[in-house]
């Protein structure tokens, strides 16, 4: 899927909309994200060194899982970021490197997802963890 395929499932739109592109198949969720160099959230994290908040590094996560419910979303629905566990930074994210994700949903229940991936830029693991979000009503 790309950016405009990507918008008809997930709410972000520019300046947070932090996949290039996305696909799911056999149950497991790819996305790929460009840094640009000048993203907001490179203003001050930090001067002359930036690097991409670790926290920036789980919502790209977070939005390529969302592929894998691009069947189970219905209209109304907003899928809202419920916890975080086990997240471990591994290595740097800069401007101008791409990132490729890649995670899975483990179990869900009702309308909660428990969902872990990895974030690697060239081979390298930058992030991984687990972490759970729900379906809410928007």
């Amino acid at each position: 899927m790309n950016r405009e395929e990507l918008k008809t499932i997930l709410p972000h739109r520019e300046g947070m909309l932090l996949l290039d592109w996305a696909e799911a198949r056999d149950g497991i969720a790819e996305g790929v994200y460009t840094v640009p160099a000048d993203a907001f959230f490179l203003q001050g994290h930090f001067p002359g060194n930036p690097i991409v908040p670790g926290v920036i590094l789980m919502e790209i996560l977070a939005q390529s899982v969302c592929v894998l419910l691009r069947d189970k979303l219905q209209a109304g629905q907003l899928p809202v970021y419920t916890g975080m566990d086990r997240v471990r930074f591994h290595r740097p994210v800069r401007p101008g490197e791409i990132v490729e994700t890649q995670c899975r949903i483990k179990r869900s229940m009702a309308s909660f997802y428990f969902a872990e991936g990895t974030v690697s830029v060239d081979g390298w693991l930058c992030a991984a963890g687990s972490f759970s979000f729900a379906l809410t009503e928007a």
